[in-house]
């Protein structure tokens, strides 16, 4: 979609115009003059805020599709005639109608009509115009990054082995000025991953651990790293998951992907960061070879981890790779995984939980999560909770081992990150498994969010 910014309203015949009334029942489209129409009902203005307004604003694009329009034209003092909104509303709309517009469409036929597609949003303006521009720019640049990350965890676990997922980074990241390597399964063993090699044992499709590294500023500026979960299939190996809950399970690499898009997104952007990203890419798979309730692996730094559920696989790729990030002395930490359904069970569909020992990350957080519209919930990680992970024959365990129930299995999960990350002064963990997938009335398609590469990429740039 191509999204133009100008000072007029020009009369064509394949434009439809937007007027938006608080009077009618709903929306519809309308022929008046010989020119097309397509009325939006309007909130009542003392009732909108940030958060519906981008719903709202994905509905007028939703409602387009809709009705098949492919040019619309809209006045942009109409679209922020509304008092609690907030900052760059500009950016915030591009964002939206783009992440509605989009379809994951990669294995339907085209019908004989065509998609329905918008191909050209004009926004009309009075004043303001460079600034709105260059809103809409960055707007732009960031929802196209998230449309990949959803194009990423949106394909089939057969179509997107560890391989092909470190295959089409490379693609992507040719040109943009990040550099990249992917250790292969001999350079992961002379790392000593065992958590790494430990999932991936039962697929026939063998691990890859992939780095990615943008130096936007002075290399003497210690960076930002990004962990990201890179399940490319998770079956829950030998304790495999019961229908139907291995249906989305190709989205299991969500974690991995929004990491890459999020780098992919800042480089374009050249923002003077320096952040690196980390992605150990498995299959957890069942079979003979396969990790099994009751072994014993051991870490990339030594602990000794007791193997209580073969589903609990994240954490255990996740936490090699934090001990890989100790070698960047990163400023901060951030790790994002599709870790629980404990934190779905919490949090509904509605936020992404977080967990951190910097509370003046967790504050950062909270509030940027607000502006962009990827929410989060910071839930406890207090000591208590480490006697939940000790181990019967290990040191730690990878589920509570205390709780039969699995009463509190996401904060325990974190806790289990926490004990790899304890060596860095600002960690946060975000698991963004409540928000994998849209939200019936989020006025998105279904299948992947993209969460939370708009938050990561905000984020770093308002914490310096």
């Amino acid at each position: 979609m191509k999204i133009v910014v100008k000072k007029e309203i020009q009369e064509k015949n394949d434009t439809v115009r937007v007027l938006f009334s608080e009077k009618i029942p709903t929306d519809r489209l309308l022929v008046k003059s010989g020119i097309k129409i397509l009325e939006i009902k309007i909130p009542r203005k003392k009732e909108m805020n940030r958060r519906k307004w981008i719903i709202w604003i994905r509905g007028i694009i939703r409602t387009a599709k809709k009705h098949k329009i492919e040019k619309l034209s809209l006045n942009w003092n109409d679209l922020i005639a509304f008092e609690n909104i907030g900052d760059e509303p500009g950016r915030l709309f591009a964002e939206n109608v783009l992440m509605a517009d989009y379809e994951f469409r990669k294995y339907k036929k085209e019908p004989k009509e065509g998609w329905s597609n918008l191909k050209e949003l004009s926004l009309v303006v009075n004043d303001g115009l460079g600034k709105l521009r260059a809103e809409i720019l960055t707007g732009v640049t960031i929802a196209e990054k998230v449309n990949f990350c959803r194009d990423l965890a949106n394909m089939p676990g057969g179509d997107m082995t560890p391989e092909i997922l470190a295959r089409e980074t490379r693609k992507v990241v040719r040109g943009s000025g990040i550099k990249m390597k992917v250790l292969d399964e001999k350079q992961i063993k002379q790392e000593k991953m065992g958590g790494v090699l430990a999932v991936g044992k039962g697929s026939q499709y063998k691990p890859k651990f992939i780095i990615l590294e943008y130096w936007g500023d002075k290399k003497t500026i210690k960076p930002t790293v990004f962990v990201g979960k890179g399940v490319t299939f998770d079956s829950g190996g030998i304790d495999t998951k019961p229908h139907p809950h291995a249906l989305d399970m190709m989205m299991d690499m969500s974690g991995g992907a929004a990491t890459i898009a999020t780098l992919l997104a800042i480089a374009k952007m050249k923002l003077k960061k320096n952040v690196v990203a980390l992605v150990p890419a498995v299959e957890n798979m069942p079979s003979g070879s396969a990790l099994r309730p009751g072994d014993i692996v051991k870490m990339m730094d030594g602990t000794m981890v007791e193997i209580g559920h073969t589903d609990a696989e994240g954490r255990l790729i996740l936490a090699d790779a934090l001990i890989f990030a100790k070698r960047y002395q990163p400023q901060r930490v951030i790790d994002v995984a599709t870790l629980t359904g404990a934190a779905l069970t919490a949090l509904g569909e509605r936020a992404n939980a977080i967990f951190t020992n910097d509370d003046n990350l967790a504050k950062q957080t909270e509030k940027t999560a607000e502006q962009v519209g990827d929410y989060v919930w910071r839930l406890p990680l207090w000591e208590e909770y480490e006697s939940d992970i000790k181990g019967n024959f290990a040191e730690i365990s990878n589920i509570n081992t205390k709780a039969k129930s699995g009463y509190g299995s996401s904060i325990t999960a974190a806790t289990f990150l926490k004990h790899f990350a304890k060596d860095f002064d600002s960690w946060m963990h975000i698991d963004i498994a409540p928000r994998m997938t849209a939200v019936y009335d989020e006025n998105l398609a279904k299948g992947a969010t993209g969460t939370p590469v708009k938050l990561l990429v905000k984020l770093l740039e308002e914490i310096g």
